[in-house]
């Protein structure tokens, strides 16, 4: 790749290749090479992540588990550890933002760089995705795929075409010959609903796509989505690279083994994950001013509520006790139900935020005791202090609750 060729390119995407199965083969050694499994077992685990070598088998991130065993049953089936992923994820982008201040995080595994202006110090854009690559396997052991192009949504495309473990560059003049060919299934915005009412138009390719009238699509698919997709069938994406674009909610779920019904289990769950969330809050310096509650029934129906907190907080009783009041007004009369979430949004920075003092407060209180266990678990690991009420709380054989978070940008 020449400098000329690559004028223009002045966006990455760099996407960590199976980011949470590399890490567990890079603490494995034994299993490199053979088809790995990251997820929930039993009936209700599923897949978030799966090395290439299961993938060959047509297993992928969200499958259930019991199906990707059966299309691979030798793959090893792990369970994951959230904050090893966490751990690997900052020293990544710690590498990012040493090359450039300009590094938009999607997820824990993937994030845009702009290097427009890391060129003097330290070459082409090319050279700039081959030193990432270089550095991130020397560094912790695991590949990653970079896309080089002139906007976010060409480099991400180019990422994905150039997995696992490789670089692709597609340089302003060539985006139509890189687009036109690809389905339509691969533009941002195109989900299943979506490309099916463009494949029932005989649209199947993004080219196929650019060339029908942008109010043709509009009829189709709504106004603001068929004018969407005819600018990114064109490649025009005028987004910058936004640096650290603040969280605007954390939160945490649990997909129980089998349905639950009993309110006192249900109780436990949501202390559970308020506990977790507010661990979240505390460790990125934010405060919740709304506490949300997510149920999913047994037929897979799901609603949620959610209330606005006089005061911000990042203290796990205050969350709890919004959650469960949500929770019990809904009168659900023991129905059966497969999930349970809790999630904190409006975050706010700490810092910024004046705490209310309220007359005749314990000069110690709660979030001192939640901080105070926040440090015994950096010490001796997560859960060494909880809550007495979750000293009984069982996981289901084989399984646990399948714990997920949420958050936008599930990891692969």
């Amino acid at each position: 790749m020449t400098r000329d060729r690559a004028a223009g390119c002045t966006v990455l995407h760099v996407d960590m290749d199976a980011f949470f199965a590399s890490v567990e083969v890079r603490r494995h050694p034994e299993l490199a090479g053979t088809p790995v499994i990251v997820g929930g077992v039993g009936n209700r685990g599923v897949v978030t992540s799966a090395t290439y070598e299961a993938r060959r088998y047509g297993v992928h991130s969200a499958m259930p588990t019991s199906r990707a065993l059966r299309l691979c049953p030798t793959a090893t089936v792990l369970p994951g550890d959230l904050d090893l992923y966490a751990e690997v994820s900052r020293s990544v982008m710690a590498l990012f933002r040493s090359l450039t201040p300009l590094v938009e995080p999607l997820s824990l595994d993937e994030a845009f760089l702009d290097v427009s202006g890391s060129g003097r110090r330290l070459g082409d854009p090319v050279a700039i995705g081959e030193y990432i690559r270089a550095r991130v396997y020397d560094e912790q052991g695991i590949t990653c795929s970079v896309g080089v192009a002139g906007s976010k949504f060409v480099a991400k495309l180019a990422s994905t075409r150039a997995k696992p473990d490789g670089l692709l560059v597609v340089p302003p003049a060539e985006v139509m010959d890189f687009l036109h060919p690809l389905p339509v299934g691969a533009l941002w915005g195109v989900g299943p609903k979506t490309e099916e009412v463009l494949l029932r138009l005989g649209l199947r390719t993004v080219g196929d796509l650019a060339h029908v009238p942008a109010r043709t699509l509009q009829r189709a698919v709504g106004q603001a989505a068929g004018s969407h997709l005819h600018e990114l069938a064109w490649g025009r994406d005028p987004r910058r690279v936004v640096p650290d674009e603040p969280d605007r909610s954390t939160g945490a779920e649990e997909t129980f083994g089998t349905d639950v019904d009993d309110p006192q289990v249900i109780h436990r769950e949501l202390l559970h994950l308020a506990e977790r969330t507010a661990g979240r809050l505390r460790s990125t310096g934010h405060l919740a001013r709304t506490v949300t509650v997510k149920i999913r029934f047994a037929d897979f129906t799901t609603i949620t509520r959610s209330r606005t907190l006089k005061v911000p907080t990042d203290v796990g009783q205050e969350l709890y006790d919004t959650a469960r009041t949500l929770f019990d007004a809904l009168g659900l009369d023991r129905a059966r139900i497969r999930l349970v979430g809790v999630r904190a949004e409006g975050l706010v920075e700490a810092e910024a935020t004046a705490r209310q003092l309220e007359l005749g407060a314990r000069e110690h209180g709660r979030r001192d005791a939640e901080l105070a266990a926040d440090r015994a678990a950096r010490r001796f690991g997560a859960g060494a202090v909880r809550p007495a009420t979750l000293l009984g709380r069982r996981q289901v054989p084989g399984t646990g609750p399948v714990a997920r978070d949420p958050s936008p940008g599930t990891p692969r």
